[in-house]
């Protein structure tokens, strides 16, 4: 039959194999930093630019009906400092950018107006308004 010294070792050999825990080796983590680069997520996609229009009125912006209108609003802004009276005046204040279109220009603070949406009134601005858009807007 088969001898016993070289097989038995063979297989005393085979089932230790098999029953020992696996090796240390195989629990080594590359974790130290620097040595590998860590996959960071891609930076979100920025969002499209709009499209500015021009001429605009930004909010903070004084649109009055007349052009005496314009100048009560600017006299009650120096009573207000000096502490005087005020006229009644029929402005109102822009909430949010709008679109206008230029009809006429008296002077670097008198701008007649007229908005493009949503009611496409005509009024008086004392804002400048230059002809092409300032840069980074």
């Amino acid at each position: 039959m088969l001898q016993s010294g070289p097989w038995r070792i063979m297989l005393f050999v085979a089932v230790s194999a098999g029953l020992v825990p696996a090796a240390s080796a195989q629990n080594v983590i590359f974790d130290a930093p620097g040595i590998i680069a860590k996959k960071k997520p891609p930076p979100p996609t920025a969002p499209r630019a709009q499209p500015a229009t021009w001429p605009r009125l930004d909010p903070g912006a004084v649109l009055c009906r007349t052009e005496d209108d314009l100048d009560r609003h600017a006299s009650n802004m120096t009573a207000r400092v000096n502490g005087g009276f005020t006229q009644s005046t029929d402005c109102r204040v822009i909430a949010q950018p709008t679109g206008v279109q230029i009809i006429s220009r008296l002077g670097p603070g008198r701008t007649q107006v007229k908005l493009s949406v949503p009611s496409a009134d005509v009024g008086w601005t004392d804002v400048w308004l230059p002809e092409k858009a300032p840069a980074g807007r």
